[in-house]
């Protein structure tokens, strides 16, 4: 008999509010000092009234959007009744009957529901004087959090970690949320069972890597039960990363379990007063759009777009770039070339110029090495590849140079007289090659068909890669066509 997973997600993510949501607190998933941003409201003390975070709802809506589901005429905030010792009300401001966001659909999977509530304090396990010893730090208490709940409709681990890349890709591109898995921004939780059997929860999972092998581990874990002829229990499991494997957490609670009410403190209230045409409207181009235009408007194959449209401040980059590659100056090359200038354009920025940042830690997380080569001076490089005024390994030296100094390529060229070689000077340095390598003038003679890429390497290195290749083999035959003769 085969086993088939059955997977359904619950994803959390924090929202990048300025404040928390339900009260003025500063929302700092940052702060090192613990229970810093702290106040009677997210602290639970009694008598404390919650208000409600505009911005929250908005990014929830923007989601529904981005992801075509259906936004409640009409929604409520419910309590979530139980204990934990990060959790200081006792509940959970939550909700249940009435979420913001019903159905919608990403990467060819239903979309149950998106809906906002508060996150938890956080517990930090310490040793104080030799002893094992926990403490709890409310700063993360009350921060705006989304759920998103999928339907059951995932077969592999690896449809998951994609679908859960895609949807961090969204939140980044509407700018609501970092997403970061590592820092506990994004927690994915998956519900696995095998033949839609009994299933199990998987929680405390904080990578993509990680979500794939917990899902494998307990696909298979699952099965080796039902073939031993034993139940699977329906629990909740963690992910033990140094073991890999999953192991025991506790019994999974059912709905009921935890006695779902309406929150008394905060009403009902219509979705409407946030504008929800005007939100559609400032969406923006998300990922999916951009990735086709990408491959339309750039002749860019699907793994290049991707690559780029991964992180949206490298795809601005590159389009800022590529539109000055055809700008006043650049007249010589023609539309015709678009594609290959376009390609040769990402090579650059993808391969020579992030292997330059990856070299600076200093650049390390952000992007103010674009302030040292700004897109229209990557652009520049390009062009004048194309235009022949300079050979790729002239280009790569003098990129290096651009990113340590931060000037135009032609004013690094002119400064260290990098202009490529022609005529008279390319014709004196092959003549001299010639005349150093009699080994390889013979074996030329003999028919020995590497001599001759042999002579253009030897060229080249004379040159300081300032001789264009094509120009050297023509001139090269020329010049030994006549030697044989």
């Amino acid at each position: 008999m085969d086993y088939a997973p059955t997977i359904g997600l619950e994803i959390h993510i924090e929202l990048k509010t300025k404040t928390k949501m339900f009260c003025d607190c500063l929302n700092d998933p940052e702060e090192k000092n613990p229970n810093q941003n702290t106040c009677p409201i997210c602290l639970g003390h009694p008598g404390a009234l919650p208000t409600i975070n505009k911005k929250a709802v908005e990014a929830i809506i923007k989601v529904g959007l981005a992801l075509d589901g259906e936004i409640a005429k009409e929604t409520k905030f419910d309590r979530k009744n139980y204990f934990y010792p990060d959790l200081p009300k006792g509940y959970q401001i939550s909700q249940y009957d009435k979420p913001l966001v019903s159905k919608g659909r990403l990467k060819g999977i239903n979309i149950t529901r998106i809906h906002l509530e508060e996150d938890t304090g956080r517990s930090v396990h310490i040793k104080e004087k030799g002893k094992e010893a926990s403490r709890i730090d409310f700063n993360r208490s009350s921060a705006p959090l989304m759920e998103l709940v999928t339907e059951p409709e995932f077969r592999s681990a690896k449809q998951v970690a994609d679908f859960a890349k895609e949807l961090q890709l969204i939140v980044r591109y509407l700018g609501i949320a970092d997403a970061d898995m590592e820092k506990g921004e994004m927690r994915v939780e998956a519900n696995v069972s095998l033949n839609m059997g009994t299933k199990v929860e998987l929680k405390n999972i904080n990578s993509f890597k990680a979500v794939e092998k917990a899902i494998e581990y307990e696909a298979k874990r699952q099965e080796a039960l039902i073939r031993e002829g034993r139940k699977v229990k329906q629990e909740t499991r963690g992910w033990d990363e140094p073991n890999k494997k999953t192991f025991s957490q506790r019994s999974k609670e059912e709905a009921h379990d935890y006695r779902y009410f309406p929150e008394p403190d905060l009403p009902m209230f219509e979705t409407e007063i946030f504008g929800l045409e005007n939100l559609k409207e400032s969406l923006g181009e998300l990922p999916g759009a951009k990735r086709h235009r990408f491959a339309q408007e750039y002749k860019l194959d699907e793994k290049d777009a991707e690559l780029l449209v991964e992180d949206e401040k490298i795809a601005d980059y590159f389009e800022d770039a590529s539109s000055e590659l055809f700008a006043e100056g650049e007249k010589e090359i023609k539309k015709e070339s678009a594609p290959a200038l376009y390609k040769l354009l990402f090579n650059y920025l993808t391969s020579d110029l992030r292997g330059l940042v990856n070299e600076n830690s200093e650049y390390s997380g952000n992007y103010s090495w674009m302030e040292k080569v700004p897109p229209e001076r990557l652009a520049h490089l390009v062009a004048l590849i194309s235009a022949g005024k300079i050979t790729s390994r002239l280009a790569k030296d003098i990129l290096k140079k651009m990113f340590a100094t931060g000037l135009d390529p032609e004013d690094i060229m002119k400064n260290d007289n990098l202009s490529v070689s022609s005529g008279a000077e390319l014709k004196e340095a092959i003549i001299g090659i010639i005349k150093e390598e009699a080994k390889a003038l013979e074996d030329f003679k003999k028919g020995k068909g590497n001599a001759m890429q042999f002579l253009i390497g030897k060229t080249m290195q004379k040159l300081k890669g300032r001789g264009d290749p094509k120009q050297i083999h023509a001139l090269l035959e020329e010049v030994l066509t006549n030697i044989k003769k």
